[in-house]
């Protein structure tokens, strides 16, 4: 097994192993590095659907997605991103094409325990296009002017799923209608101990104990904030990737930028520690 960093401060790929036959010696390399590079990518690996599930339930338990039109069938815990994109009438779903490239944003915010990892294989791969950008919250909070940081440090941001423009087409009709929960702007990792910028400009809908125009304005500052040099990584990706990215200190967003007749699909499970309680469904 060979690890190489990718970005300056967020990123590496690890190579020369199979995912299905790891020691726990070898597994603990591969957590290690995760928590130190925050996003890193298992390259060349041949899997099916219970494979990938055993090695995600090595970094946690598995939460289904509130998205429950895009669960797959027979796992319901496992996400497929990139199917079913073109309507009956032939026209393009661009909420399923351009799924996730909207902005960079942080997954599971919206819940109140929020999920630890987001891990996708890559099953399909179009011929160019459709990378998936990364930033690092560890440098967002780093670089946050002292007159910012003192503003947000003690508050709480506002989370739904589709934030301030409810964007949440993706979700069934029942389950669009939930109050926020909260989370510290300023939020200490729970393993590494370092601050990081947990924002998601897309699922926020007010910082609280702030006037709405107060509010509107702390949130137009911080997502100013979020990408910083080199603290960023753009993946790649090629087929039988494993990409798993820590929610708790990285953004992302996908590039959107891929051939809609060509196919880009993922297998995606979102991740929490094995002692958090269940995800929370949408009454």
């Amino acid at each position: 097994m060979q690890i190489r960093q990718l970005g300056e401060q967020i990123g590496a790929e690890i190579v020369d192993v199979d995912v299905k036959r790891l020691t726990d010696s070898e597994f603990a390399a591969i957590y290690e590095t995760w928590l130190a590079h925050n996003v890193i990518a298992v390259r060349d690996q041949v899997l099916q659907i219970p494979d990938f599930l055993d090695y995600s339930r090595r970094f946690g338990s598995i939460h289904p997605h509130p998205s429950k039109s895009t669960r797959h069938p027979e796992h319901p815990e496992l996400t497929l991103l990139g199917v079913n994109k073109f309507r009956a009438d032939g026209s393009l779903d661009r909420a399923i094409y351009r799924r996730g490239a909207e902005g960079f944003h942080t997954d599971g915010a919206y819940d109140r325990v929020p999920f630890k990892a987001t891990q996708l294989y890559a099953v399909a791969i179009p011929s160019h296009g459709g990378d998936t950008l990364f930033a690092s919250m560890y440098a967002a909070c780093d670089a946050l002017p002292a007159a910012l940081r003192s503003k947000i440090e003690g508050r709480n941001g506002a989370y739904v799923y589709g934030g301030r423009k409810r964007s949440n087409a993706l979700l069934n009709a029942e389950d669009r209608d939930v109050p926020p929960v909260f989370h510290p702007l300023i939020r200490i990792h729970p393993e590494t101990g370092r601050p990081a910028l947990y924002f998601d400009p897309g699922k926020i809908l007010y910082v609280e104990g702030c006037s709405p125009a107060e509010s509107e304005a702390i949130i137009a500052e911080l997502e100013g904030c979020m990408l910083q040099p080199g603290g960023q990584y753009r993946h790649r990706w090629r087929k039988g990737d494993i990409v798993i990215w820590d929610n708790r200190c990285s953004y992302h967003k996908a590039a959107g930028d891929y051939p809609p007749e060509e196919d880009r699909i993922h297998w995606r499970v979102s991740i929490k520690d094995h002692d958090d309680p269940p995800a929370a469904e949408p009454a």
